[in-house]
Formats: C-alpha cells, sequence, structure tokens
C-alpha cells in the first residue's frame, strides 16, 4: 500500500487562517530583533567599563579599580578622635580653668538633746531643722589652674592646684542666720521663722572657699588619649565668705553675712576617678563645718571637666 502526499496551495486557505499565521510570524520576528538589541547594549556596556588593574605582591592580590564613576567610601571622622587614639604624656602638664559640677551634702550627727546643740540654735532645735534638699544643694568648684608632674614613667603623679570651692545648701525647713557680734559671745546663731502665714521661696547657707588640693595620681594607661586613672590626696580650703540667702512672702529677698560660728579651715580628703570619657570627683571633710554647736561634716561629689583636655581630643583634621 502506498501512502500519498498531497499538498494544498496557500491560495485553497482561508484568509483568516493566511493572516493569523503572518502575524505570529511579525511578532516572533520582533521579539528576536527586541532581544538581540537588549544583548548588544549590555555587551557594549561591559565592553566601555574600565576593567581593574591586578597586581600581585607577594602572594597578595591588589585591584585598583579604575572606574572614574566609583562612589568613594565615606571618609568623615567624628567629633572626637578615637578611643583606641595614642597621646605622649609630658612631663609636666597644666590645665587652666577646670570645672567640677556636682551636690553638696553632709553627714548630722549633732546630739539636739545637747546643751551645745540648744546653745547654737535655741531650745526647741531638732534634727529636722537643718535637713537639707538634695539634688537642689549644689557644688561648683572652679580650679583657676592645676599642675600633674611626672614621679615615675607617667604611671605615678604629683598634682596640685588652686581655685574656689562653692557650696549651698538649701534648707527644707525655713531657718535664719544671726549675724554674730564681739559684744555677745557664744549667742544662739540659728532660729526657724515661725511668720504666721510666711512661706519661704528660697532659704540656703553659701559657704565658699580659697581651696588648694594636693593629691597622688596613678595612670594606669599613660599613653592612651581616654586614659585609666585614680588620683587620691587632701584639701585645704579657707572659708572667705558665708552668707544665708533668702525669698519669703513677707520680705522679699534677704542676706544675712558672717561667719556663724563656722571653722576658717576645711580640711577634706578628696579623690578623682578618670575614665576615659568622663571623669568624677569627690571630697569628705575631715571635721565638722561649725566650731560648736552642730556636728555636721560636708561632702560634695559630681562630674569634672578640663576644657584643655576635652579640646584636645577634638578631631581636628
Amino acid at each position: 500500500m502506498t501512502a500519498k502526499l498531497t499538498f494544498e496551495p496557500l491560495y485553497n486557505k482561508p484568509v483568516s487562517v493566511l493572516f493569523s499565521r503572518k502575524m505570529y510570524l511579525y511578532r516572533m520576528a520582533r521579539f528576536l530583533l527586541l532581544t538581540a538589541l537588549v544583548l548588544i547594549a549590555f555587551t557594549s556596556m561591559a565592553q566601555d567599563r574600565p576593567k581593574p588593574d591586578t597586581l600581585e605582591i607577594g602572594g597578595v592580590t591588589i585591584i585598583r579599580d579604575n572606574d572614574p564613576d566609583a562612589i568613594p567610601g565615606d571618609t568623615r571622622k567624628g567629633l572626637l578622635k578615637k578611643l583606641s587614639s595614642r597621646t605622649r604624656p609630658r612631663k609636666i602638664k597644666t590645665q587652666w580653668a577646670t570645672l567640677d559640677i556636682g551636690v553638696s551634702n553632709y553627714v548630722d550627727n549633732t546630739d539636739y538633746t545637747s546643751a551645745e546643740a540648744k546653745g547654737y540654735a535655741t531650745d526647741n532645735v531638732n534634727a529636722e531643722w537643718l535637713d537639707v534638699k538634695p539634688f537642689k544643694s549644689r557644688n561648683v568648684n572652679i580650679w583657676v589652674v592645676t599642675q600633674q608632674f611626672d614621679l615615675i614613667s607617667h604611671y605615678v603623679n604629683f598634682q596640685y592646684g588652686l581655685g574656689l570651692e562653692l557650696n549651698n545648701y538649701h534648707y527644707k525647713q525655713p531657718i535664719r542666720y544671726e549675724a554674730q557680734t564681739p559684744a555677745v559671745a557664744n549667742a544662739p546663731v540659728i532660729y526657724l521663722d515661725e511668720t504666721l502665714n510666711g512661706t519661704y521661696k528660697k532659704d540656703k547657707l553659701a559657704a565658699d572657699y580659697i581651696t588648694a588640693p594636693i593629691m597622688l595620681n596613678f595612670n594606669l594607661t599613660p599613653y592612651r588619649l581616654y586614659p585609666f586613672e585614680i588620683s587620691a590626696g587632701i584639701s585645704a580650703g579657707y572659708l572667705y565668705s558665708a552668707r544665708n540667702k533668702f525669698i519669703t512672702s513677707d520680705e522679699g529677698k534677704g542676706k544675712t553675712r558672717g561667719d556663724f560660728d563656722m571653722r576658717p579651715w576645711k580640711l577634706s580628703y578628696i579623690a578623682e576617678v578618670n575614665l576615659g570619657v568622663i571623669r568624677l570627683y569627690g571630697s569628705y571633710a575631715l571635721k565638722s563645718m561649725y566650731r560648736r554647736g552642730l556636728d555636721i561634716t560636708p561632702y560634695n561629689f559630681g562630674i569634672r571637666i578640663k576644657p584643655v583636655e576635652i579640646f584636645g581630643k577634638l578631631e581636628t583634621n
């Protein structure tokens, strides 16, 4: 049996079939043309991009990108130098205008039933009279100049200086100080203001000293820009000004000056800790701040700011 192949002429096909085949061929040709154009475009871009230079040195491959449009890395620096920065310490280091900002307070060991306490602050005195507002009682020290002298390879140093120690004790109760006169010895100094319907907006004792500190400094990382240091010593201060300042509803602003039988000299244990990015200080007096009647030992603590040191840590390049 023989198979017979027959071919039907295209002109015998319906017009709709012929038109659909032509459209299919046209679409295929357009798709292939677009694909070719895209491939040509990508190939041209790859050829135009400069190839990086490659260099081998001692088994290490160094590649340099020659692309002029490449975006360089961010080379901006921070405000402060890095924590790992190094420094070369000096034999003698001088600091000007060091500032302490902290809190003033005291430890009250007064026996308010004793005749001495009643003689200083009338018979009605009690422990609540001299309670202070803890975070409103502030200490500000202005060290005009301080110096550090190297003793042992910058690990052990001797520090000394001179400045002003300003203490403000804000009271919770409306107590008032009386200025002492030579005519009346050991007269009461403190009394409670019990004015009817009187209120106090402010009531504080300000005690200011000219103070000279000396300390032994131990620097555990002397060649770092942000070192870890511990310092301890003593300070001697002379009371050059004492005053009781108040603002009342009936009197307005007022001030009483005098020494109030306070000790003219103040000796204190002092300490400082440098944690690299922050300095902390503290002081604790050896004796009561009053010569008679009250057994009140003041102390201070806070943050120490050294402008010269801060400027040395700024990124300048």
